[in-house]
């Protein structure tokens, strides 16, 4: 129970996000970081707004996509 509580403490006070900035920061100091095989992908982020109205939905055209093989 002592761990759940500290848990939730820190976690009210900010901690994680502190503790995360100062890592980054020392690592940044250090020339420690390589973003060089990173890749951004917003796949897993939820949908906030939902679903895009019809109306804002981009249109992809009428027909089938070229075949370029």
């Amino acid at each position: 129970m002592t761990c759940w509580r500290r848990l939730a403490e820190w976690t009210k006070a900010g901690v994680w996000p502190r503790l995360h900035e100062v890592l980054l920061a020392q690592l940044r100091g250090a020339n420690a970081l390589d973003f060089s095989p990173a890749a951004v992908d917003g796949s897993h982020i939820r949908a906030l707004e939902g679903e895009p109205r019809r109306d804002e939905a981009l249109s992809t055209g009428v027909g089938r996509a070229a075949n370029i093989t």
